[in-house]
Parts: C-alpha cells; sequence; structure tokens
C-alpha cells in the first residue's frame, strides 16, 4: 500500500514533468533586449508604439498557488512548417504590410532581422502624420525611411536631424500650415528632387527655397497660396525650371507688381488650373492677357480681388477654348448687367462672382445662363492637398497607409 506523504515532500515536478507551468507571479518575466543599429529611430519606436502590457499581480492569498498542466510533445517535423525563423523576407515583408504604424514600430523590437525589414523602403512608401503636434528628428527619420508620401499639415516642425546629406525619395508632400523655421525648410528643400506635388500654403519661405524646387523638375502642383519673403528673381528662376507644372496656387502672396509679372511672363505652357486671386492693383489687363496667350490650355483660371479686370477681358478669356472653371469674385470693375456674355462661354460649368450680385439677382442671372452653375465654390482647390469639400484623409486624392494615432 502507497504510504501518503505531505505535499511539501514530493520531489520537484520540473524534474519529471517537461512542459510543466508553474505559477507566474513566482516567474520574473525577462525583457526582450531592444536590437538596433546606430541609425535606430529610437524616438519612434519608443514613442510611437504602444507601452508593453504589464503581467497582474497575483491576488492577496493567492502567493503560494500553482498549476499543473501537461502539454504533449510535438514532432519537430510538425512544427517545422510553422518556425517564423524559415519565413522568407518576402513573406514576411507582406505581412508586415498590412501592420498599423505603431504595430509595425512594436514588430522592430523583436530581433535583428524583423528590425531590418520593418523599416524596409516598401512599408514606409506613405505616412500620415496628422496629430503629430511636434516632429523633432522623428521627421529626419520618416524621410531617410525612404516615404513618397507625407502628410502633416498644421504640425510644429523643429530640426529634423539627418545623419547624412543623401537625397531624400518623396515625391508628394503637405507641409501646409506648419509652424516651422525657414532654415529648417531650406534643410529639407535642399535634399528633394523628385517633389511632383508639394504644398507650403501660409509659411515664410526664401531665395534658397525658390532655387531648390527649381531642381524638382518633375513637379506638377505647386501651393504658395499666402507665402512670403522670397524675391521676383527667384521666383522667374523656379517657372522657367518647372516646365511640367499643371496646378499652380499663387493666391494672396505677398507680392509686388515685379510678381505678379514675373507670372504672367514666365508661367509655363503646362498649367492648366491657375489660382492667380488676391492681387488687387497689381494685376492688370496686360498681364491677364499674357497668362491667357502663355496658357492656351487653361480648364481653370481665378483672378478673384483683382479691382483692375474690367469687361475687356472678355474676348481674352474666350479665346480659351478648355476653360470649364472661372472666378472673378469681388472684381468691382465688372458690371453685374455685362456677365450676361457669358452665354458665349459655351464649354464654361462654373462661374464664381461673389461680391458682384445680390443674392436676390442670382436667379435672374442663372435662367439666362442655363447651363452654368453660378456660385457654388466660395473656396478654390487649385493645388491644394485637400479640398474644403472633402473631409477624409487623403493627399491629392491618394490615402496614407501609415497613420499616426495619439
Amino acid at each position: 500500500m502507497a504510504v501518503e506523504r505531505p505535499l511539501q515532500e514530493l520531489p520537484c515536478l520540473n524534474e519529471n514533468l517537461e512542459g510543466s507551468l508553474l505559477c507566474m507571479s513566482q516567474t520574473k518575466r525577462k525583457e526582450r533586449p531592444c536590437y538596433g543599429e546606430e541609425n535606430t529611430p529610437h524616438e519612434l519606436i519608443q514613442h510611437w508604439s504602444p507601452p508593453r502590457k504589464q503581467p497582474r499581480p497575483c491576488g492577496k492569498g493567492k502567493e503560494n498557488a500553482f498549476v499543473l498542466a501537461r502539454r504533449p510533445r510535438k514532432s519537430r517535423d510538425s512544427t517545422a512548417g510553422l518556425c517564423w525563423d524559415s519565413l522568407p523576407d518576402e513573406l514576411l515583408l507582406g505581412i508586415f504590410s498590412r501592420l498599423s504604424l505603431q504595430d509595425l514600430l512594436r514588430t522592430s523590437r523583436v530581433c535583428k532581422r524583423w528590425h531590418r525589414l520593418a523599416f524596409d523602403e516598401s512599408l514606409w512608401h506613405s505616412v500620415d502624420l496628422v496629430g503629430k503636434a511636434q516632429l523633432d528628428a522623428e521627421l529626419g527619420q520618416v524621410l531617410t525611411a525612404g516615404v513618397l508620401r507625407l502628410r502633416s499639415p498644421h504640425v510644429c516642425i523643429s530640426q529634423p536631424g539627418f545623419k547624412n546629406a543623401d537625397l531624400l525619395r518623396v515625391q508628394h508632400v503637405d507641409f501646409s500650415s506648419c509652424t516651422v523655421q525657414t532654415s529648417v525648410l531650406e534643410d529639407i528643400l535642399s535634399r528633394c528632387r523628385r517633389l511632383q506635388n508639394f504644398s507650403l500654403e501660409g509659411l515664410i519661405l526664401s531665395d534658397s527655397i525658390l532655387h531648390s524646387l527649381a531642381q524638382n523638375v518633375e513637379l506638377v502642383r505647386l501651393n504658395l497660396c499666402g507665402c512670403a519673403g522670397f524675391s521676383h528673381e527667384s521666383l522667374d528662376e523656379m517657372l522657367q525650371s518647372c516646365t511640367q507644372l499643371e496646378e499652380l496656387n499663387v493666391s494672396w502672396c505677398d507680392f509686388s507688381s515685379q510678381h505678379v509679372q514675373a507670372i504672367a511672363t514666365n508661367i509655363p505652357s503646362s498649367v492648366t488650373q491657375l489660382n492667380i486671386s488676391g492681387y488687387r492693383q497689381n494685376m492688370t489687363m496686360e498681364y491677364v492677357k499674357n497668362l491667357v496667350e502663355r496658357c492656351p490650355n487653361l480648364t481653370n483660371l481665378d483672378l478673384s480681388d483683382s479691382v483692375l479686370v474690367t469687361t475687356d477681358s472678355f474676348p481674352f478669356l474666350q479665346q480659351l477654348p478648355s476653360l470649364r472653371h472661372l472666378a472673378l469674385s469681388r472684381c468691382y470693375q465688372i458690371h453685374p448687367a455685362a456677365l450676361i456674355h457669358f452665354e458665349k462661354f459655351e464649354k464654361l460649368q462654373t462661374l464664381e462672382v461673389f461680391g458682384l450680385i445680390q443674392d436676390s439677382y442670382l436667379p435672374i442671372l442663372s435662367k439666362g445662363l442655363p447651363h452654368i452653375q453660378i456660385n457654388t465654390q466660395p473656396f478654390s482647390g487649385v493645388a491644394r492637398p485637400t479640398s474644403a469639400t472633402r473631409k477624409d484623409r487623403t493627399i491629392w486624392g491618394m490615402h496614407c497607409r501609415l497613420v499616426y494615432k495619439p
């Protein structure tokens, strides 16, 4: 007959039972070491990835509790096909491409190989940093990770802290209404040669920045609305170099008559959408004529708030066979009765004349111009990353895969 012994006198279960699970409250979990290299983006990994979950403390009076469990032994052959280390880089990259920004940063902590793959250029092609109030060295790390599309308007940007002088791959950037020093913008733009869409709305620029923009000969859309700080000579250089521009917004900038003249005489013929509103006494009829002659394929033209523009501009504008959208708001030299002449613009679709006609007379004008929608778009969307009518998080119609979530 077997002799029963107290539980305390039983031999150590770990010596006889492989796979036994002892009380987790008595076993201290070891933190995995954070693998990295010299260029490891520590700020991204430490501050943007979710915090680690802490183990729950054992309840009071359960210090000596333990659980016995026996796991069935598995042959090595049955688990060989499920080993993560055996997966090729291409398959792991495909898995990582489904992760969010925070999860991707957490994945980079696992091991050296996963760290290398987590910062592969193919995973960082588009990043949305809206909601990140302050960008320091993280911006330089995101840009050098190979990002192609970067959306970060209304952000405070300080020194990006680039580690080298290599050129950036970025092509589409939205820096609208950011708080940033001119020297920081100069540092970033000096590394850009492949820009296609760029928005600097509301920023103080410099001749050096315009010179760097001139090096991006593939520019298609450029938004300089409300900008200041550069000369008309640098504007000349940029317009003469960027011969592929299609959309240009230079409204309400701190321009002199020489700046307006530089646009009218150097704007590339490839431009199809132009917003040059807000120049009151500086936009003359001669400049309007030059714009029409240099850009015969204009489809969208905004000349609002130019008080020197009169009905004499109508014959020039009628020479634009592709004109679809025209804005003449607050061009007070144009008499409301003269607007009926737009019945000759057979392809014109929208006409913005805010401030020229009272709301009570709008039905009468609409009846006389049945093929034209009048005063439907108070804000221009020319070259802007996201139009005022859209609330989604896109950048020129393109979505960003990695999205920062505060």
